[in-house]
């Protein structure tokens, strides 16, 4: 009974920690498919598109856009017509590299592809890519939201780059020819990535309203862990709110990421401070900021020696026995010769390399001996005199402040400079980096309805292509070593304990206990008869029937 209760408990201990696991996996593989109060036009757009799915056959429509937009594009009809590639090259870079001469395509995904599905695709590495579109109306920062969405996925994977696009500037006199680096943008969105630093972008650029300049203000980091959308190689889908209130939102396969407000959560900050440190202030000679000071009614004690040595050697030590005064510790090899081609004149007198000395292997020590060194019982190190506090103390010093020559207060920094085109000015050190369904509007509903009926059939259609349980396993612990620990105890220790605790028992009756002869006294040369062994009850009744 009680190795019943001790299997019991242990097996549903192994399975907790089963079930843990479980829970682990589950949370990984489900990162971000929260829904956003999006199931309604979720389901309502993708009712037939899972039945579809399900039965191994998908249909794919061009998405549409249901309401007003800025620019929508879906690269379904293969070409690039109302797109314009960059003729410039790059002002800082060497001229090998300055022109944006990196190639593009319209393509399927590589994998998880829906037929009749197309995107554009990066083709080329470690080059300058630059292709912007004309919106099809300058939107303007007044009283209606920015709503920018698009896809990425990448498909190689990311060493360093980026996936951002920049949403130019309306400043009349914008070229697409002339796209580059330096080609004024309102706003920039996008993921990034280089080395182990994942990032997802959102710069504005701000207007001074005192002398017109024009500083990036950068939004706070995502509060979620990027990586997993630079490695999965699946679509992901960005997209950007700014609402007229100041208030933004950022979204991955729309879940919210990051959210904050223009005036408070960007760096660095769109207003400057009231007030400045004075530049012309500056700290008088006699300020004192010592808090501590050596007490000065203190002196060094007259036996207090500055100059013992902290290490002394050690009286009490005695060489070894054995040891070899007149060896050397290291000699030379009498092995060795000269080169053939050894030169004294380039080379130098050449002498033969040393190597241990094989007089000294069994010798406890070889050379000059010297004492240890030990601790100075009698060393104080230099004398300080102890610390009080400073009667003259005034404190940090600081400078005074004065107003700030060059604030301003702007309480509506969403009313940014108005944008006209999209474009996607590039550096990557990867290729096959895929955009799809770009769409610019007012109305989140608006992106959230061509979301469903693109990048939505996408995602079906990856989940459909999920590897199996075991597969997912592999996978999760290929990312998490430590969850190999949990798979061999809930699997290993409920098989363990079974056998150990479960397995029935022997009875006492079973076993046969061997007996030992006495000893016996040492009876040298007398001969012994052999002890008979003692009969068996069946022997012992076999003899009785015989008499």
């Amino acid at each position: 009974v009680e190795r019943g209760w001790v299997c019991c408990v242990l097996l549903l201990s192994s399975l907790a920690v089963g079930a843990a696991a479980r829970k682990q996996l589950e949370v990984d593989i489900s990162d971000f498919d929260e829904d956003m109060g999006l199931d309604a036009v979720m389901d309502e757009v993708h009712s037939d598109e899972t039945d579809a799915t399900a039965s191994g056959k998908v249909t794919y429509k061009t998405p549409v856009p249901t309401g007003d937009v800025y620019f929508a594009e879906t690269f379904d009809d293969g070409s690039l017509e109302s797109w314009q590639l960059s003729k410039t090259v790059k002002g800082d870079a060497d001229d090998e590299i300055a022109k944006y001469d990196g190639k593009w395509a319209v393509e399927q995904l590589k994998e998880n592809k829906v037929p009749g599905d197309q995107g554009l695709v990066l083709k080329s590495r470690a080059k300058h890519h630059a292709i912007s579109a004309m919106l099809s109306k300058p939107f303007v920062f007044q009283d209606e939201p920015l709503v920018v969405q698009y896809e990425v996925n990448f498909q190689d994977g990311i060493d360093c780059g980026g996936a951002y696009i920049k949403l130019l500037s309306d400043t009349g006199h914008l070229n697409l020819e002339q796209f580059h680096d330096r080609t004024a943008y309102t706003l920039m969105f996008g993921p990034d990535k280089c080395g182990e630093d994942y990032k997802l972008h959102f710069i504005f650029r701000h207007q001074n309203p005192l002398n017109k300049d024009l500083e990036e203000k950068h939004a706070k980091r995502a509060d979620v862990d990027l990586k997993k959308f630079y490695t999965d190689k699946k679509t992901h889908l960005y997209t950007l709110v700014l609402n007229p209130d100041n208030s933004y939102e950022m979204f991955i396969d729309q879940s919210s990421v990051s959210r904050g407000s223009l005036l408070n959560d960007v760096v660095p900050p769109v207003n400057p401070p009231k007030e400045i440190d004075d530049p012309h202030d500056s700290k008088p000679e006699d300020w004192d900021e010592r808090a501590k000071v050596p007490d000065p009614e203190t002196a060094k004690p007259d036996d207090w020696d500055e100059e013992a040595p902290a290490k002394i050697e050690d009286p009490d030590a005695l060489k070894p026995e054995g040891w070899l005064d007149d060896e050397h510790e290291f000699v030379s090899d009498p092995s060795a010769e000269k080169p053939e081609d050894w030169d004294e004149e380039m080379d130098g007198e050449w002498e033969a390399p040393q190597i241990p000395n094989p007089a000294c292997e069994t010798a406890p020590g070889c050379g000059e001996w010297k004492r240890p060194q030990i601790n100075n019982p009698e060393y104080r190190g230099k004398w300080k005199a102890p610390l009080v506090d400073n009667p003259n103390y005034q404190g940090v010093w600081k400078a005074r402040k004065i107003i700030n020559p060059e604030y301003f207060e702007d309480l509506q920094p969403f009313r940014m400079t108005p944008i006209k085109a999209v474009g996607l000015e590039l550096w990557s050190m990867t290729s096959d980096i895929y955009f799809d369904n770009f769409i610019i509007t007012s109305h989140k509903e608006v992106a959230d309805r061509w979301a469903a009926d693109s990048w939505g059939l996408k995602k079906l259609v990856a989940s459909a292509n999920e590897p199996g349980i075991f597969a997912q396993l592999t996978i999760a612990a290929e990312e998490r070593p430590w969850l190999w620990v949990i798979y061999i105890l809930t699997v290993g220790l409920p098989v363990s304990l079974a056998v150990l605790f479960c397995w029935p028992k022997k009875p006492d009756e079973d076993y046969v206990y061997k007996k030992v002869d006495p000893p016996q006294p040492d009876t040298k040369g007398v001969r012994r008869r052999r002890p008979r062994e003692p009969q068996t009850s069946c022997e012992k009744e076999e003899g009785t029937e015989r008499l």
